[in-house]
């Protein structure tokens, strides 16, 4: 199987982050992971396709997106994109900016829990981008280096205080998402354990001691979602992740992940991810390199 290729970025070890302006016609890099953060504005990039992990959308005419998470796969190809100039702003930094026990104080905590969940990819909406506009300029355009770091964790402060969405799915992205409830977390578990086999709520139910119509109401509130959809994303995101790092054919995935035939994981499949396990395969399929 074709590796995927591993950036060796810019960033120095004497400095607290690295940040570059560009501007482009198009986006050529391809599908890459690197063991820094990276938060990337684009703007002028309407029609973009944007791949983090195995979450793949295309782009109005600005995005913002930190990724976190040495092993998360990520890219902006260009798509349907005509855009005659293309700007993006990169931010790469490492978790060792704060040292010591720096983000565990309360001051920090929303920060902390924004780059926990970068693991997954996230992006911000619009309305935040708009709010944090004049500060990414400000990052740009600031000569000062003492300055240019408290303007970057004030982006990192309001960005910490926004809504977001949560990118890749946790079995793609092999996080761990520590922020439900004991009772949850035990499902989740046995979800990631056994979801390759025929899951019944009603043992789900057992397993934390609830009846079946109590945990349906539980599991929902909690999570968002009922359990056979939490069971089926856990399925995609493991089959993705498998058409990523295996050599083993679609067929063989589609039951190893517990779906009971080839036809109905196809469907599944692109309606979860907007592409076909063979195309979503294909798209992955980069030489590793070293830059």
């Amino acid at each position: 199987m074709n590796h995927i290729l591993t950036e060796i970025t810019p960033l120095s070890s004497r400095d607290c982050f690295y940040i570059v302006e560009r501007h482009k016609t198009e986006f050529t890099y391809p599908i890459h992971h690197h063991k820094e953060f990276e938060l990337n504005f684009v703007e002028g990039g309407s029609g973009v396709k944007r791949v983090v992990g195995d979450k793949v959308e295309t782009i109005g005419d600005y995005d913002l997106v930190l990724v976190g998470g040495a092993s998360l796969e990520h890219s902006w190809e260009q798509g349907s994109c005509k855009s005659p100039d293309i700007r993006e702003v990169t931010i790469q930094f490492l978790p060792d900016i704060f040292s010591g026990s720096l983000l565990e104080k309360n001051q920090f905590h929303s920060i902390n829990s924004m780059l926990s969940d970068s693991s997954h990819g996230i992006s911000f909406p619009q309305s935040t981008i708009v709010r944090v506009y004049h500060i990414i300029n400000e990052l740009v355009g600031e000569n000062d280096r003492f300055e240019q770091f408290l303007r970057f964790l004030r982006l990192l402060n309001e960005l910490s205080q926004s809504p977001y969405q949560v990118l890749a799915s946790s079995t793609f992205a092999n996080a761990d998402d520590n922020s439900e409830s004991r009772r949850v977390q035990k499902v989740e578990q046995y979800i990631s354990e056994h979801y390759g086999e025929n899951i019944r709520q009603s043992e789900i139910a057992a397993l934390v001691g609830m009846s079946p119509s109590s945990f349906s109401r539980f599991f929902k509130l909690r999570t968002g979602r009922t359990l056979s959809e939490y069971v089926i994303d856990i399925k995609t995101g493991a089959a993705a992740r498998l058409l990523v790092d295996s050599t083993k054919n679609i067929s063989e995935i589609c039951f190893e992940c517990g779906f009971n035939n080839l036809s109905n994981f196809n469907r599944i499949f692109k309606a979860k991810r907007g592409m076909t396990p063979r195309e979503f395969r294909s798209m992955y399929k980069k030489n590793k390199v070293i830059v």
